[in-house]
């Protein structure tokens, strides 16, 4: 499968923020605080013109989701016709897939690392195994850590860094290794820096 391998610093920088969630990526940000690059360093960051603003604001997007153009667009297309608002569609989408869920509940270090993990066939969906990061998890479905790798150390340490319920429209049980979908996020519980009217925008040209 085709995938970004752009260093994870060079784009925190880029961007003058940490998208990944990954504390090592603050301490890059506040320590090199301009464009990375030879001529980073010689000024202060250019002026970037409408457009160009759009165009941040869904490549941030995707590099938070860990989507490429054609996953991203497609994603796009169906948030356009649901019903509401386009872009807090786009941000609920992407929030309720299984790989971000996985993060969100704790059970990951970072979104790349949920990725991989439900890729590799840890985790349930009401006690069925699922290993697809896209697969859209609906309220009130379950997502479980299989039995065979409750033991692995990853998720454990992960675990202790969050909330036993991190957001409200998600509830976490930690000692059963579990957590459940209350609810639709609404767009201001969904912990993301993005001006998602923006990315509307752009594809709407």
């Amino acid at each position: 499968m085709a995938r970004d391998l752009t260093p994870r610093g060079k784009i925190a920088r880029k961007y003058g923020e940490n998208l990944f969630g990954n504390p090592k990526f603050d301490k890059i940000v506040s320590k090199r605080p301009y464009d990375p690059g030879q001529h980073g360093a010689e000024g202060k960051r250019k002026r970037v013109s409408e457009y160009g603003l759009q165009l941040k604001e869904k490549q941030k997007a995707k590099y938070v989701y860990g989507l490429l153009e054609k996953q991203f667009r497609n994603i796009y297309e169906k948030a356009k016709n649901d019903k509401g608002i386009t872009g807090e569609n786009l941000m609920v989408r992407l929030e309720c897939r299984l790989d971000s869920l996985v993060y969100r509940f704790g059970f990951a270090p970072s979104q790349r690392a949920a990725r991989q993990m439900v890729s590799h066939k840890h985790f349930l969906i009401n006690g069925k195994p699922a290993n697809i990061p896209s697969l859209v998890v609906k309220v009130g479905d379950v997502v479980s850590v299989k039995e065979k790798s409750k033991k692995l150390e990853a998720i454990h340490e992960s675990l202790k860094r969050v909330n036993e319920n991190p957001r409200p429209y998600l509830k976490v049980d930690k000692a059963a290794m579990e957590g459940t979908l209350l609810e639709l996020p609404k767009r201001e519980d969904i912990p993301v820096n993005i001006n998602e009217q923006l990315i509307v925008e752009l594809y709407s040209k």
